[in-house]
């Protein structure tokens, strides 16, 4: 009796919380509706035989339940009951089958209008390229990707001259017109989901996948990574932006095509150096880096990293939060680079300045900042020189106080909460893995163990004899 009670109680608590719950579908926002529909039924179907099923079972617990004057009768087999079954098992798959598999013919076959455009996954970033006025998007190559062509762009195609690159997270699409995601990956499976659009597919390293859909309503919408890519999986985001036709064209028009991109002039460090002299106030004439002015070191960082970072800075990304005190005065400093090109020269004079390691200021237990370090070598490498692939900055060699800084600015998310800074709030889920100041100052304390590259990118000796400093700190 009381387990048939039981099993009633949980059908009718599984029945309100379907109802009930605040939890279901985003609101749609694609031409997908069919989608929703096919589940919808999906729903009702496996509701049924869920209800129904338990149903039948609290019946079957409760009249034939124990009772000590009579007996179970044997009945190896009922054809009829089998035939129901199977026959009312056969419509329910039917019914749950024959739908989907309209929508997939829908799915499959993109209409002649849709307007293609290219989606590529990496660990952990998204990049996007469009066709130019050509209407068609160049021939790649996996074996060209490298810092200055991320995209493995063929040099030799033509129709790949006009392609408009965008590296970066953010991808805007225009309302009300069909579009062809063609989706490819530089490393591992990936899968290009947006919620709203009801749609996603993998990215498989190789091969080109595809979906479409139609955008139907304006506003910004998230883009998952929804198959296991690695263990920054769970941050691999991004945005797409549904914009009105024109707003939509001229997003477009402010982003390089490729042709551009190798028309740039090769930056000027001699330009660099005048610009360098503002820098060199908190940096140190050599880069070198300047605790007292609060200036972290610069020469040896990546350049790609210090490019990204002065954009931020440019951009309002860094440098706004309330708390960011530094931060804020080096917003102003980076207004004066007044466009790329500066940039870049600054960037190119940088390159130039001694590579000598940071003076140690931290200390901790530098094997316990060891094990910690583990989670940091999937990203920043085993020896901390960082990973263009993965956009992860050198770490080894450069000023550990201003690690410190930053890794408390994540974990705290001075650093990493603006919704621009889709790189920092990566890094932020992963500052908040440290708990205490001792565990960060332990792990900068092992990193400040680790051997700079030197400029061929091969390992210089820090201290004599590779050793490493055992410094354990009072916890």
């Amino acid at each position: 009796m009381t387990l048939s009670i039981v099993l009633v109680l949980m059908i009718a608590g599984s029945i309100l919380f379907h109802f009930l719950s605040p939890w279901y579908f985003t609101p749609i926002a694609s031409n997908w509706g069919a989608i929703d529909a096919t589940i919808e039924l999906t729903f009702w179907i496996t509701g049924f035989v869920f209800t129904a099923v338990n149903l039948f079972l609290a019946y079957a617990v409760f009249k034939y339940r124990y009772q000590a004057n009579r007996r179970a009768a044997y009945e190896p087999e009922n054809k009829k009951l089998e035939l129901w079954l199977t026959g009312l098992t056969t419509i329910g798959v039917v019914a749950m089958l024959a739908p989907g598999l309209f929508v997939w013919s829908d799915f499959v076959n993109v209409p002649k209008e849709a307007h293609s455009f290219e989606v590529l996954g990496q660990q952990w970033h998204w990049g996007f390229r469009f066709p130019g006025k050509d209407g068609q998007l160049g021939t790649v190559d996996s074996r060209l990707i490298n810092l200055d062509n991320p995209f493995g762009m063929n040099p030799d195609d033509p129709a790949g001259q006009d392609d408009v690159l965008i590296n970066s997270n953010v991808v805007h699409l225009p309302v009300d017109k069909p579009v062809r995601a063609l989706l490819r990956s530089k490393d591992v499976i990936h899968n290009f989901a947006v919620p709203q659009f009801r749609v996603k597919m993998d990215l498989v390293p190789g091969i080109v996948t595809f979906l479409w859909f139609t955008p139907t309503k304006t506003g910004t919408y998230d883009i998952l990574c929804e198959e296991l890519c690695g263990i920054g999986h769970h941050v691999m985001r991004g945005k797409v932006v549904v914009d009105e036709a024109a707003d939509f064209q001229t997003w477009l028009d402010s982003y390089p095509t490729y042709a551009e991109v190798q028309a740039r002039p090769p930056p000027d460090p001699v330009a660099g150096a005048a610009a360098f002299v503002l820098c060199a106030t908190c940096h140190g004439a050599q880069g070198e880096g300047n605790i007292d002015q609060h200036g972290p070191k610069l020469s040896g960082q990546e350049p790609w990293y210090l490019k990204r970072q002065l954009e931020y800075f440019k951009q309002g990304v860094r440098g706004t939060h309330a708390e960011d005190a530094y931060g804020k005065l080096m917003a102003p400093m980076a207004a004066t680079l007044i466009n790329e090109q500066a940039i870049d020269n600054v960037i190119a004079y940088i390159q130039t300045l001694p590579d000598d390691p940071a003076p140690s200021t931290v200390h901790g237990n530098v094997d316990k900042g060891e094990k910690t370090y583990r989670l940091c070598a999937y990203c920043h490498g085993p020896k901390g020189h960082g990973r263009w692939a993965l956009n992860a900055p050198r770490q080894a060699g450069m000023s550990d106080w201003y690690l410190v800084t930053q890794l408390k600015n994540f974990k705290h998310e001075i650093r990493g909460s603006h919704s621009g800074d889709l790189y920092g709030g990566q890094m932020s889920a992963m500052a908040k893995t440290l708990s205490s100041d001792a565990i960060i100052n332990n792990l900068v304390a092992y990193i400040n163990t680790l051997p700079p590259p030197d400029r061929a990118g091969q390992i210089v000796s820090v201290m004599p004899g590779a050793q490493k400093r055992r410094a354990v700190a009072d916890e």
